[in-house]
């Protein structure tokens, strides 16, 4: 049985927000951009963190790698505590964990040739290598991500958007990482080239041993690639479970609405089956809602459920669920199959 290689326990990431028009000595708002989220993840395993925009992906991910403040909670990389690594203990673990980046051509520096933008990590966590032994790295690593090698010398700039986000693939992978982060790697795509991104991390993530957490907010690209699915809504975990299990037997209100808008490859399916439109906007997580933070939009919410925050509930070995009425959800929101 592999063991976890990322504790994450209580995550909770909030940020200071002024408010507008106030004198400067005034305390500001707290967003809370995360709210106590838990998950783990094992040794070559590819865990899917899925939501609508807002619900906190993107900020749980910074939040691991280093670019966003952890205000509570603990996330250990093999053992060791992240929360509070001076810059230069966090440096040493850069090799370790790498990340994807949603914009390919924002994430590179327009200024620097391909060949420099993907050996800069090398360099930067490895000094002793020579310019040729890089260069050679490097070549080799545009070959595996499906880049000719004699490109190495051209600008972000005079490559396509599939092609930029392999460039940024291929940098984070130089290092030869234990944990790769892809933060909607696909989302500025077009389908057939989503899938073909999607298709070449599967691949190295087999080939490499690798990690991975993949951000989507589109369940059926997350059910494509990943072992594990984890629901996030405003901050918070709602449900998780094996992906398979997940997708064919949902609980959570939440996850059933996020499966029903899936476009289903059948016309006269795709017509006739019910409808889970979930009604209003998302909370503002400046003011996010007492107890449930889903029950404003939930069609199951009780009075209940403005008073307490929902315990997750093991309804299988490998399945929890964030909602104390999930045993009633299949019956008040059917799924088409």
């Amino acid at each position: 049985m592999s063991k976890a290689i990322l504790n994450v326990s209580d995550l909770r990431v909030t940020f200071d927000v002024p408010k507008p028009g106030a004198w400067p000595w005034t305390p500001p708002r707290k967003l809370h951009a995360v709210g106590g989220m838990s998950f783990d993840v094992m040794e070559g395993e590819c865990l899917g963190l899925v939501g609508e925009s807002g619900s906190g992906k993107s900020t749980a991910a910074r939040a691991i790698i280093g670019l966003a403040p952890i205000s509570g909670g603990s996330v250990k990389f093999e053992g060791q505590e992240l929360a509070g690594l001076a810059g230069g203990q966090r440096r040493k673990l850069g090799s370790e964990i790498q990340m994807v980046f949603q914009d390919p051509l924002a994430a590179l520096n327009p200024r620097m040739t391909v060949g420099d933008i993907i050996a800069e990590p090398l360099v930067t966590h490895d000094s002793s290598l020579s310019r040729k032994e890089v260069r050679k790295r490097v070549q080799a690593m545009m070959e595996r991500v499906g880049l000719l090698p004699n490109l190495v010398n051209r600008y972000p700039h005079e490559f396509s958007g599939g092609q930029c986000q392999r460039i940024g693939i291929a940098r984070a992978l130089i290092v030869k990482p234990r944990l790769l982060i892809c933060d909607e790697p696909v989302s500025a795509l077009d389908v057939s080239v989503q899938a073909q991104v999607v298709n070449l991390l599967k691949e190295l993530q087999r080939d490499l041993g690798l990690s991975m957490i993949f951000i989507a907010h589109d369940l059926s690209v997350v059910k494509h690639i990943s072992d594990r699915i984890a629901v996030m809504y405003l901050g918070k975990m709602m449900e998780e479970a094996p992906s398979s299990e997940l997708v064919s037997n949902p609980a959570h209100p939440y996850t059933r609405a996020l499966i029903s808008a899936v476009p289903v490859p059948d016309p006269k399916l795709e017509k006739t089956r019910p409808r889970m439109v979930i009604e209003g906007e998302l909370p503002s997580p400046l003011s996010p809602p007492s107890g449930c933070v889903f029950r404003t939009r939930c069609p199951m919410a009780q009075e209940s459920c403005a008073r307490e925050v929902p315990a997750k509930e093991h309804i299988g070995s490998q399945h929890e669920v964030a909602c104390p009425f999930h045993a009633r959800s299949a019956e008040a929101m059917p799924l088409a199959v």
